[in-house]
């Protein structure tokens, strides 16, 4: 369970010393500092469901989320998310992994978003359509439709079987929030295959 230090020197206020006994604790492992100001309990904690607290708001997006729902082959061992009007790129190496953060316009983030409970925990992921909207806002834009059908299929090696598996009405709404040729690109791409 996640727990802030405020809430853990809480929980010790009965001890003369709180941020003594909690660093002792600390020590001892039985909590594991993720940044400053934010431990967990569980050492075997899946990273993902950390997120979301580690700095936010956000959700998980780009090559995770991809990943995630087998769009593409790699495993992906960093816990990349999207965020909004943060302004500059943000990582963070924790004990349970690495996570980054960067940033997607403000009228797209609340769209396409899945909440998720897994355990005791809740997170956000976004939908396979944000997913793809969300990295392909990152890349350099593609000349024509063409390039971004190569860009999609050759450089993050997204199956064209997989590509007409989106919703493409999702992808139409989100298209006018990027404000880039590139998922604009996407949407035409995509009524035509």
């Amino acid at each position: 369970m996640i727990k802030t230090t405020a809430m853990l020197l809480e929980e010790l206020s009965h001890y003369s010393s709180p941020k003594s006994k909690l660093s002792r604790m600390v020590k001892q492992g039985d909590y594991i500092q993720i940044v400053k100001g934010l431990y967990e309990t569980d050492k075997s904690t899946p990273a993902h469901l950390l997120a979301g607290s580690i700095y936010g708001p956000s959700y998980l997006s780009f090559e995770y989320a991809l990943s995630y729902y087998g769009l593409i082959p790699e495993a992906v061992y960093v816990i990349t998310c999207a965020a909004f009007e943060k302004k500059k790129k943000k990582k963070y190496e924790t004990p349970f992994g690495t996570f980054t953060y960067r940033d997607v316009p403000s009228e797209a983030f609340p769209l396409g978003l899945n909440l998720v409970k897994e355990k005791n925990y809740f997170y956000r992921i976004a939908s396979p359509e944000k997913a793809v909207c969300d990295k392909l806002y990152t890349m350099e834009p593609a000349g024509n439709m063409r390039e971004l059908f190569i860009l999609l299929t050759e450089d993050l090696r997204i199956e064209r079987a997989e590509l007409q598996k989106l919703d493409l009405s999702v992808i139409g709404e989100l298209s006018d929030k990027y404000h880039t040729g590139n998922i604009k690109k996407l949407y035409s791409l995509l009524r035509r295959i």
